[in-house]
């Protein structure tokens, strides 16, 4: 990828987080203190159970090296913005469900260039694995990721009026910088694409759907609210196929690893309209 694609995708990213930080307040945070259980089930579900689900699928459903490498990136990443949108149109917990996209981006900034590492060891052996300079990535996942919620919640705060006409067309963006990424990819491994759809569409639908599945019911072991399910179903099941894809494409610089989360961000679409389509009609 040459160094203009890459300002312009590490751009759409930092836009689409800013955009998420206009959605969020300090009140937010709160909810660790206000409703521990259903916060500690959702980043249980998504800092664990998600990265071993993910393991297990790349080890077993897949024998393409950069298929694999590409679902564990997918699995190290947090719940993106388009998780609170689907949330809200499910009738799930809206504040939960900001509240975990928020924490689990924080967090991950430590997990990922360890689960990464990881995976590029294990699946693509040596000589072939990716290096990672791990406190450099932190830093540059830092930069692309905090820095623009943060001040997404600092114009909130001074400007919340701005902020809130802001949120929708700054959702819309989101979506359409998302869907202008995924073509691009799409036509720059044209010539793969369908083959690599035939071996990591499977891959990525169970990774999606198990995780959804995994996240709605252990919410109701733990007796929690048929909304935060929902919630934790969809931040467990719906990752940030953006951040995937510029970790693939501009921190590994290897457009093959972002197969997987291109073909994954297709697919939670469908999969979210089903989860909208299932719980939106209910009565509230």
């Amino acid at each position: 990828m040459d160094s203009l694609s890459t300002i312009i995708l590490g751009g759409a990213l930092f836009v689409i987080m800013l955009g998420m930080g206009l959605s969020l307040r300090v009140a937010d945070f709160k909810r660790i203190v206000i409703d521990p259980k259903a916060v500690c089930v959702g980043l249980t579900n998504q800092l664990l159970i998600l990265p071993l689900i993910g393991l297990l699928i790349a080890s077993y459903v897949t024998n393409q090296p950069e298929i694999a490498v590409g679902i564990m990136i997918l699995s190290a990443c947090p719940g993106g913005p388009t998780s609170n949108l689907i949330s809200y149109m499910a009738k799930g917990d809206l504040a939960l469900s900001v509240t975990l996209t928020a924490l689990s981006s924080l967090i991950t900034i430590l997990t990922i260039p360890f689960i990464i590492t990881y995976a590029s060891e294990h699946f693509m052996g040596t000589g072939q694995e990716v290096v990672l300079d791990i406190p450099s990535t932190i830093l540059q996942i830092f930069g692309i990721v905090v820095i623009p919620i943060v001040l997404g919640m600092l114009v909130r705060r001074f400007k919340t009026s701005f902020a809130e006409r802001m949120g929708r067309p700054v959702r819309i963006a989101s979506g359409i910088v998302l869907a202008l990424i995924i073509i691009g990819l799409v036509l720059k491994e044209k010539a793969n694409f369908v083959s690599y759809f035939k071996q990591a569409g499977l891959a990525t639908l169970l990774l999606n759907v198990l995780t959804m599945g995994v996240g709605y019911y252990s919410a109701k072991v733990f007796k929690l609210r048929k909304e935060a399910g929902i919630s934790i179903a969809i931040e467990s099941g719906i990752q940030n196929g953006t951040l995937a894809i510029t970790i693939a494409v501009v921190f590994l610089q290897n457009s093959a690893l972002a197969i997987a989360p291109a073909v994954y961000s297709l697919l939670m679409f469908l999969t979210g309209g089903v989860m909208i389509y299932f719980f939106g009609r209910r009565s509230t």
